[in-house]
């Protein structure tokens, strides 16, 4: 083993006062521990005749071969163990063997083991007892030094870390700052994007549920936008749902609109890329954005829900200056002539259904009041929509092409609401039992139907259907059969079997029998020509006067 340069090369000292001259000569200048042994080891070898068997060094509790490279002492490691590493050892080729602590203030901070062919004198133990202090003073610095620099390295670490949450915080104040003043300065979801998009420096995307572009920031928004499936979109959302953190997703990091359990829409940042700055005002701007949507939602239901009152009021009659002063509380102008369209879904008039068919008449530039009576959908629009341009956009908004429309006359007062309704609802009645339903109807364009309306007035257009259809409907209802639906299509596809029967949906001689029943009870012969024309007139007059379904 290599010795200091401050370690004496005279290894026969024999007074004590030459021995303590020799260990003042040997120095612990290191601060490594294995240095530190090395030292104490080549210092043994110059104060006695001993053989350093093997030297160990205190870490995190348990004592250590130090320097490493020693061979393995297991046997030896555990009886110092158990004899807390001082006093005799028994080494076999050896006549005498000893454990030396290397201590200080009672703390041991290694152990050095020698051993020698005969027992050392007294002076020379002495003298290696001495050794064995210093190096534990030795290896005590050591330990505090190295304590020192651990401190020191943790507190530039602290300071560090300190350092970079003050930055967060710093950037997350600017976030909080940025993102409430967008949505407090009432500048909506455009003005919630545009700030995000300057926080991030990357375009900022948000859809609605569906998948369509509700607004956007930054550059590259597409041209085209082609709506996902609905399969897709869903299971989209769904992976939205089950995830804490924003989703990297087809060069997008997106993350749910949602401030409650209803999903409103997704907000993104169209970029691959996104750091722990980006992801964190990512979610707080899902988070105001949820707030003011939830609040825009909020108050187009309230809206909704005041304009289904005021429609209710308006169509079983109401005085004219209240209404004029509610439909003004709703930023409505009422003092314009006004139709009724009664809009009939085959379902019942859900919330959905009813903005939908207000979007319809919107994109048609039409202003409108809307609300629903029963379960058809009921708008009273300040000009007449067109009736094929209505038909298109309530299966665009409605999202199939099942409606039946029908539209009463003008009207130019409020009172004039209840009547105008009632006749909106005789041409639906037309419509849904035609040949063919889907479609509109305008009462002002249905002609015949107005000498119906004109006899029901007085009670006569009841008598003529009963007079012709009175068995009929007699039969239908004991029965619960159709046959005065079976006629009366049989008489619109002008007599025709083939027609007649697909629009009945039914097999040719299905309809025949149906005929034959219907001429025994009615004693009519459907071939007569003034029977066919008046059996016609009274199914029609049947159609219009009976309540929608």
């Amino acid at each position: 083993m290599d010795t200091d340069s401050t370690i004496p090369d005279d290894a026969g000292v024999r007074t004590t006062a030459e021995g303590l001259a020799a260990l003042a000569g040997i120095k612990f200048p290191s601060l490594d521990p294995t240095e530190i042994l090395e030292t104490a080891a080549a210092g043994a070898a110059a104060l006695s005749t001993c053989r350093v068997e093997a030297s160990y060094c205190a870490h995190d509790g348990h004592m250590e071969l130090c320097p490493a490279a020693q061979s393995e002492h297991t046997e030896l490691t555990d009886a110092l163990r158990q004899s807390s590493w001082t006093g005799k050892v028994d080494l076999a080729q050896y006549h005498w063997g000893r454990a030396f602590p290397l201590c200080h203030q009672d703390v041991v901070h290694g152990c050095i083991v020698l051993s020698a062919a005969a027992t050392p004198v007294p002076e020379q133990l002495l003298l290696l007892e001495l050794l064995a202090q210093q190096a534990g003073a030795a290896l005590a610095c050591a330990e505090l030094h190295q304590r020192d620099v651990r401190r020191a390295r943790q507190l530039n670490e602290s300071n560090h870390d300190l350092a970079s949450a003050v930055q967060r915080l710093e950037a997350r104040g600017r976030v909080h700052e940025s993102l409430e003043g967008a949505l407090a300065g009432g500048s909506g979801q455009d003005g919630i994007v545009e700030a995000l998009h300057r926080l991030t420096g990357v375009p900022v995307c948000v859809e609605d549920r569906f998948g369509n572009i509700l607004a956007w920031s930054g550059p590259g928004r597409p041209q085209r936008h082609s709506k996902p499936r609905t399969t897709e979109r869903e299971g989209f959302l769904h992976e939205l749902t089950a995830q804490t953190a924003p989703v990297h997703v087809d060069g997008r990091v997106c993350v749910l609109v949602q401030p409650h359990a209803e999903i409103l829409g997704v907000i993104a940042l169209v970029t691959p890329d996104a750091d722990e700055d980006h992801h964190y005002a990512l979610l707080y701007g899902s988070m105001v954005l949820g707030l003011e949507l939830s609040h825009r939602r909020n108050l187009a239901e309230m809206h909704l829900s005041l304009s289904r009152e005021l429609v209710d009021d308006l169509l079983a009659g109401t005085d004219a200056d209240g209404a004029y002063a509610r439909a003004e509380a709703l930023g409505y102008d009422l003092r314009h002539p006004h139709y009724v369209v009664v809009i009939h879904t085959g379902r019942s008039a859900s919330k959905a259904d009813i903005a939908a068919a207000g979007r319809a008449a919107a994109n048609l530039h039409v202003n409108h009041l809307a609300g629903h009576h029963g379960n058809s959908i009921v708008l009273l629009t300040d000009g007449r929509p067109a009736r094929q341009a209505l038909a298109r956009e309530l299966t665009r908004q409605l999202g199939h092409d099942r409606s039946a429309v029908g539209i009463g006359p003008r009207c130019d007062a409020p009172a004039e609401f209840p009547q105008s309704f009632g006749k909106a609802r005789r041409a639906l009645n037309v419509r849904l039992r035609s040949a063919r339903p889907q479609g509109v109807s305008d009462y002002d364009e249905l002609g015949f139907y107005h000498l119906v309306d004109a006899a029901h007035s007085v009670g006569v257009a009841e008598e003529y259907v009963r007079r012709w259809l009175g068995p009929l409907l007699d039969y239908d209802e004991a029965k619960h059969a159709d046959l005065v639906h079976t006629l009366s299509h049989y008489l619109e596809c002008g007599g025709n079997y083939d027609e007649s029967a697909a629009a009945l949906h039914v097999h040719r001689s299905t309809l025949r029998y149906r005929l034959r029943r219907i001429a025994e009870l009615t004693g009519v012969d459907l071939r007569d020509v003034d029977a066919r024309f008046n059996l016609h007139a009274a199914t029609r007059a049947w159609q219009f006067l009976t309540p929608e379904p």
